[in-house]
């Protein structure tokens, strides 16, 4: 099957490379499309509990998380020009397309009580730009009484204020959030220009299209990168332009099709997916290589280009196969997720894996055909002699010192289990960026000015209409006592709700005075409910929009909070939650309502919630995933060597890289998170290549040369050691540049496969040999022997002249 395969190459070499070239045209038509999503990642499946809860405050309430802030000093606003510039941001910030509303101190109301026409008159406080400092004083003196705002708009505690700046939700998830967020920052950047204040920026908007535009120009930049470390490693080879070149431009179609294929399927660019590209270069560069290897050996040993290239197809092209599937099996077990994110990028990797390789397997053979014999510099790298050295010493070490090798795995996989006790599962919503980068800086100023500006809800729904202010307003007042409780915690913000805005009324209500700014008894409540009853028609004076849905039976509590992390949230979800409920009317100790005639739905929302449990889903799903990447490998090893034995020896080289990976983040400090994860499934399938790479050759040179078990041993070391060393160098550098990231997941993702693979491969050339020779005696020869379900290469032996002619 081999030898005719290799035979079809070289036989249609211009007609296959007519349809790579024209097919690689189509695909890269279609990958000029190729888009960024811009939309948050969902990491919850749709099914989900916490995810249905979200749906439903979206049904009622529109998309949390739409505010972009914008935060100076307080103080610096009392001076009048700088006042008065800030008043003219917002004016050009309202202007700009795609914005929905602004509010500052500079754009706030006021409400009076209108006895005469039974309402409350909204007022602005600045409906012009104060002339003299004595007015911009006299507005100062009603902002500060206005306790609606306080925590909210500015802080008189901490000396700051903000710009919220709303965005029309149609336009929050396309391209033109980028092009907006740039407005805005235009334009506020001119006002610091203009004043000397310095303004920081965050908000769910403003970060998501940082991180939108850093994922793009990621891409580009670790393609680059990918290009030039992998060439230079090849040119350090190889010795020669030829084999660079060209391999470049083999793994630069693989790029192409990728990014078609993204957009074939109708997928956009994420932070997972927009990894692919370069990955692609730095998993399809070993093929080459060992082609390359391949036929310089041949080529050494009897001249004859076409039948070298012939061989390296014949003898390679198989083993790649499968080393090919097993790196694709690392990346499909994403597909076995319900995260579409996920889904996504395990599809498109596990696809391109295996179309890179058909790609290399035909365009390798097919331009080197062409091209002339390689000259005698050009072979010297199959005799490095540093490296000849070092394979003859890991043979050696492997016969003789088999016990101390043993052991020294022994000690380094317990201590690294012990690292694995010490890994803590944590993750932040924006811990992926480095701690002085600006968006980190800006949202910590938040954190400490405000509370924070990531969305955490509270959804209650009455069950009846009218029921946040009937049956004596008893919802409302729960609704207060649940503010009274969170505002224990200093990770909240102020909370917004139909609670703070019947204060506001009723201090409308007193005259302004700010000592009235409560929540009424219920006789006084009632009155303020006639005035805003009286006046529901207008449009202007309904006071609770936003916080209400229309019917006054389902009702919101917003807050903002900090990003405290994954471990933090869980714990104040596993505390407010019962006292929540409890506040609710909720018995908790006898499991039902204090009142039957007064129940409540309640549920905690928001991105915040979506993030704690995405992350506890991903992290979950992807240990699972690594189990099911070992068991998908171990069934291909099954098939190829029909030996149980076999299948242990060949996992457990590749599970000791594992082990001592996980431990190393257990010293370091690294935490699992899902980023940190992926590295498992992904390391485990591209270790096992090596794995297979040794094996086969060791099957072929017992089965086929007949020659002991400790010779085979020894020429698969010298043979495939050479061909091992080289990939592990190029994956290693090439994981490694992703260190240079500017996401700290990305980086954590590229240093801990760089490091892991290094270690796999020195356990495939070191541990897996030692277990071969350990085994001599025993019945492993009989099982190595066994036919397997899929033939690895042809029974035939060499290369026969006729199949060269044909």
């Amino acid at each position: 099957m081999w030898r005719k395969l290799a035979s079809f190459i070289l036989k249609y070499r211009i007609a296959i490379t007519i349809i790579l070239v024209a097919s690689t045209a189509i695909m890269g038509y279609y990958g000029r499309k190729v888009e960024i999503t811009y939309q948050w990642a969902k990491l919850l499946p749709d099914n989900d509990p916490t995810s249905l809860d979200y749906e439903y405050f979206k049904e009622h309430f529109g998309q949390d998380g739409t505010v972009l802030v914008i935060g100076v000093d307080l103080s610096s606003l009392k001076k009048l020009d700088n006042f008065n510039a800030w008043y003219d941001l917002g004016d050009e910030v309202k202007k700009i397309q795609g914005i929905e509303g602004v509010l500052s101190v500079a754009r706030l109301n006021d409400m009076k009580l209108n006895d005469s026409l039974g309402r409350f008159d909204i007022n602005k406080i600045t409906s012009e730009k104060p002339k003299t400092q004595a007015e911009l004083d006299v507005i100062w003196d009603r902002i500060n009484h206005l306790k609606f705002y306080q925590g909210i708009i500015f802080n008189p505690k901490t000396n700051a204020t903000l710009m919220a700046v709303s965005f029309r939700k149609n336009e929050l998830n396309t391209k033109s959030r980028l092009a907006i967020t740039d407005s805005i920052k235009a334009v506020a950047d001119e006002f610091t220009k203009k004043t000397s204040v310095e303004a920081h920026f965050s908000g769910l908007p403003y970060i998501r299209t940082n991180v939108a535009r850093k994922i793009k120009n990621e891409m580009g930049f670790f393609m680059v990168v990918a290009l030039i470390v992998t060439g230079l490693i090849l040119l350090f080879f190889f010795r020669s332009l030829y084999p660079v070149l060209f391999s470049m431009i083999v793994v630069l179609f693989g790029v192409v099709w990728s990014l078609g294929i993204i957009v074939l399927l109708g997928y956009k660019l994420s932070v997972l997916s927009g990894l692919i590209p370069p990955l692609l270069i730095v998993i399809g560069v070993p093929n080459c290589i060992l082609l390359l290897n391949k036929y310089h050996t041949e080529f050494a040993k009897h001249g004859n280009k076409i039948r070298a290239m012939h061989t390296a197809i014949e003898r390679i092209s198989v083993s790649l196969f499968f080393a090919n599937f097993t790196t694709a099996i690392g990346f499909a077990v994403f597909c076995a997720i319900d995260n579409q994110l996920l889904f996504e990028f395990g599809l498109i990797a596990s696809i391109n894996v295996i179309v890179t390789y058909l790609i290399s397997l035909f365009l390798i053979p097919i331009i080197f055909s062409y091209l002339p014999d390689p000259l005698t510099k050009h072979t010297k790298h199959l005799d490095v002699k540093p490296l000849r050295k070092l394979l003859l010493s890991v043979d050696k070490w492997t016969k003789k010192n088999r016990k101390l090798v043993y052991l020294c795995v022994i000690v380094l996989s317990a201590i690294s289990l012990i690292g694995v006790f010490k890994i803590k599962a944590i993750g932040f919503v924006v811990d992926d960026l480095p701690k002085n980068d600006p968006i980190l800086v800006d949202l910590h100023y938040f954190e400490h000015h405000y509370g924070g500006v990531l969305p955490f809800e509270i959804t209650i729904d009455t069950k009846r209409d009218n029921g946040v202010f009937s049956n004596n307003a008893r919802a409302l007042y729960r609704i207060n006592k649940v503010q009274k409780i969170i505002s224990k915690y200093p990770e909240f913000s102020k909370p917004l709700s139909v609670a703070e805005g019947v204060k506001f009324l009723y201090q409308a209500y007193k005259g302004g005075d700010s000592s009235f700014y409560k929540i009424p008894a219920v006789t006084e409540l009632k009155k303020v409910a006639e005035y805003i009853q009286s006046d529901e028609r207008s449009k202007n004076q309904d006071q609770l929009k936003g916080v209400i849905d229309s019917t006054r039976r389902i009702t919101r509590i917003s807050f903002q909070m900090a990003d405290v992390g994954s471990v933090r949230i869980k714990e104040l979800v596993t505390e407010l939650k019962p006292r929540v409920d409890s506040a609710f009317n909720f018995d908790y100790e006898k499991n039902t309502w204090m009142q039957e005639y007064e129940k409540y739905d309640v549920r905690l929302t928001g991105n915040c919630l979506m993030f704690l449990k995405g992350n506890e889903f991903l992290v979950n799903n992807l240990m699972e995933s690594v189990i099911l990447a070992i068991v998908l490998i171990a069934a291909l090893m099954l098939t190829l060597f029909a030996s149980f034995r076999m299948i242990l020896i060949s996992i457990i080289p590749s599970s000791v890289a594992l082990l001592i990976t996980a431990g190393l983040m257990g010293f370091m400090g690294i935490p699992l998170k899902p980023s940190t994860i992926l590295v498992f499934s992904i390391a485990f399938g591209i270790s096992s290549d090596g794995t297979l790479y040794f094996l086969t050759r060791y099957r072929h040179e017992i089965k086929r040369n007949k020659l002991s078990m400790s010779d085979a041993v020894s020429l698969t070391i010298q043979e495939t050691g050479l061909s091992m060393i080289y990939t592990a160098i190029v994956l290693f550098f090439g994981f490694g540049m992703f260190a240079l990231s500017s996401f700290g997941g990305t980086a954590a993702l590229g240093i801990l496969i760089s490091f892991t693979l290094l270690v796999a491969y020195c356990t495939n050339l070191v541990l897996l040999p030692a277990f071969l020779l350990s085994l001599e005696k025993s019945i492993l020869k009989k099982s190595i022997l066994n036919v397997p379900l899929i033939e690895l290469v042809d029974e035939e032996e060499g290369t026969e002249e006729d199949d060269l002619k044909k």
